[in-house]
């Protein structure tokens, strides 16, 4: 499995002339894949901030890349439903020329559920959700009328080790986790039991890694020889600073030369 480097554009803090502009910029940097994400306030900095919806942000990312793949660490599953989730995601994935991924978590973040009106419940009762929608997720994937233009790869976001990690075994084409080193060793190895369970070489699904911090340039080979496949930098507004992502891939280009 190759090694990929990402980048999540976090549609925060900025406008969109300027993200749009780092969207193109991440990819004549080299960028694998870049990301968006599904929030509708600012996670940091002024709570009421500057903010832009993330399926939207998807459908104008794949209008003005060509070659990256794209997607959301991770769409929410509480806010759409799912066979309308799988059909945007089919018909961005035409857009794009066929470079969709679906990310896709139970979602945590309390204030985009009440000031949007939804019911944020409990922990449990929204990870219940999110396995009884994959399955109708991937159901309508089969169904739609163009297909997607690839067997479009799931991605999972999230390190719970009871159901979210087992969620990843059963479903997904990458797992994607913000991690130290040490709680991803711990989490790989819940996985690759999570793995055995259900009957899936684990070898088949791509781990995916980012920081809270800026570490992760410091850390890359021990990540890399932990198991880690994909590495995702993250930048939000105003500048949308892609200096990190410029570290990622010069150390990724070394590592075949």
């Amino acid at each position: 499995m190759r090694v990929r480097v990402g980048v999540q554009i976090q549609p925060q803090h900025g406008e969109f002339d300027r993200m749009r502009r780092a969207w193109r910029e991440a990819e004549e940097i080299g960028a694998d894949c870049i990301y968006t994400w599904d929030h509708f306030f600012p996670l940091r900095g002024e709570p009421e901030g500057p903010h832009f919806e993330g399926l939207t942000c998807l459908a104008s990312l794949a209008e003005n890349t060509q070659r990256a793949e794209i997607g959301a660490l991770v769409f929410c599953n509480s806010y759409r439903n799912p066979n309308l989730l799988a059909d945007a995601h089919r018909t961005i994935d035409h857009i794009s020329g066929g470079r969709v991924v679906l990310g896709i978590g139970a979602g945590w973040f309390r204030k985009d559920y009440e000031e949007y009106g939804y019911e944020f419940g409990t922990a449990p009762e929204r990870l219940r959700a999110l396995r009884r929608n994959l399955p109708i997720i991937r159901e309508r994937l089969t169904r739609l009328n163009p297909p997607p233009l690839r067997d479009m790869p799931i991605l999972i976001g999230g390190g719970g080790e009871q159901v979210t990690l087992r969620l990843v075994a059963e479903h997904a084409d990458t797992w994607h986790v913000f991690a130290d080193l040490d709680t991803y060793v711990h989490k790989a190895q819940v996985l690759a039991r999570q793995c055995e369970r259900v009957g899936r070489d684990p070898a088949e699904i791509e781990h995916s890694v980012s920081r809270f911090d800026r570490e992760l340039p410091r850390h890359a080979d021990a990540y890399l020889e932990a198991g880690v496949r994909q590495f995702v930098v993250n930048t939000g507004g105003p500048d949308f600073d892609l200096s990190l992502l410029r570290e990622m891939v010069t150390w990724r280009d070394r590592l075949g030369a």
